[in-house]
């Protein structure tokens, strides 16, 4: 990938819709993406292309945030105006360009972190059936196609500094067995919340007292509870990682990053919705010596899910960028 692989981001449209996103908080990594592909000073320039007849794949850098941001009004959930205007983007590049029509968007990608992304498929299914999408929001029962598409971490984006501060204890001082704190919303958190909240082992929050820091917290448990909300993606399992605790991962349906290289039964626990009344006596069952292998798992795929910028080899740009190149390895082009 690295010697071969190019790029082309169409240069079409104006901001802040295309060519800019957020750069902060849950949606961060969607700025921070469409940046650093249009930065001509970034350390991932060597995958862009000089001349789009020189690419692999084509980037449509619209912002799926930005637009929910400029046409909507709180408690408006019409995904109307967002649909529309990444259809209009598309038909524009079409009618300008070549590339498009010759491969009828296979070599195609899009990127966003909002759970409104995956739904601009149904603005028009025929013509963007064969979209790459890049998404947080990795639900294979609501239309994800892990051989197309590709699953990306959603990341809460600190600010300045990038990644949440590292403040985990070595793994033989933690007390905490399991922690999550968040919403208690959506089907699987309210069932985690109505068999365990009561535990004084696997501590659950929906509001963390105000003399807790939830970073803290997170480096002194063993395992971090990371259940869906409303939708599969969440920020939680970036944190747990981060923080260096092994993550317990309770989605049903969803497609995991960067499966394809990682295997994340050495450093994850995965519950499905159904096993819920289950987790303190699985938890309970990892020995000691299985629980150090994987905290070292954890520790070794650290920097796969670390945002830097200007982006650096092996981190989590350029894992994106690695799950985008595979699926364009699957596609098989007429020209």
């Amino acid at each position: 990938m690295v010697k071969r692989f190019k790029i082309w981001t169409y240069k079409e449209g104006e901001r802040p819709l295309v060519h800019q996103g957020p750069m902060s908080y849950f949606y961060g990594i969607e700025g921070h993406f469409i940046q650093e592909m249009e930065d001509g000073t970034s350390s991932i320039n060597k995958f862009m292309a000089r001349h789009p007849d020189e690419a692999h794949v084509f980037f449509l850098p619209f912002s799926i945030v930005n637009m929910r941001l400029s046409f909507y009004k709180p408690l408006d959930y019409d995904r109307g105006p967002i649909n529309k205007v990444s259809l209009d983007y598309v038909n524009v590049v079409a009618q300008k360009h070549p590339y498009w029509n010759r491969t009828h968007g296979a070599d195609h990608f899009m990127l966003s972190c909002h759970d409104w992304a995956p739904e601009i498929s149904f603005a028009n299914p025929q013509l963007l059936k064969n979209l790459i999408r890049a998404l947080c929001n990795a639900n294979t029962s609501e239309g994800f196609q892990p051989m197309r598409d590709v699953p990306i971490p959603e990341i809460n984006v600190p600010g300045k500094d990038l990644n949440q501060p590292g403040l985990g204890l070595r793994t033989s001082k933690r007390r905490i067995l399991a922690f999550f704190a968040g919403g208690n919303h959506g089907h699987v958190r309210k069932s985690l919340f109505a068999q365990w909240e009561k535990d004084s082992e696997i501590q659950l929050y929906e509001h963390l007292p105000k003399n807790q820091n939830y970073f803290q917290m997170l480096g002194q448990s063993k395992f971090c509870l990371c259940p869906s909300g409303y939708e599969v993606a969440s920020s939680r399992i970036v944190e747990a990682i981060r923080a260096e605790c092994v993550p317990v991962i309770i989605k049903d349906n969803y497609s995991f990053p960067f499966s394809d290289v990682l295997d994340w039964n050495r450093f994850s626990i995965y519950v499905p919705k159904a096993k819920i009344p289950e987790i303190k006596t699985m938890l309970k069952g990892i020995s000691p010596r299985q629980y150090a292998k994987l905290v070292r798992g954890v520790r070794s795929v650290k920097w796969h899910f670390t945002l830097n910028r200007p982006s650096k080899p092996f981190d989590l740009i350029h894992m994106v960028l690695h799950s985008i190149w595979l699926r364009r390895l699957n596609i098989r082009l007429p020209y």
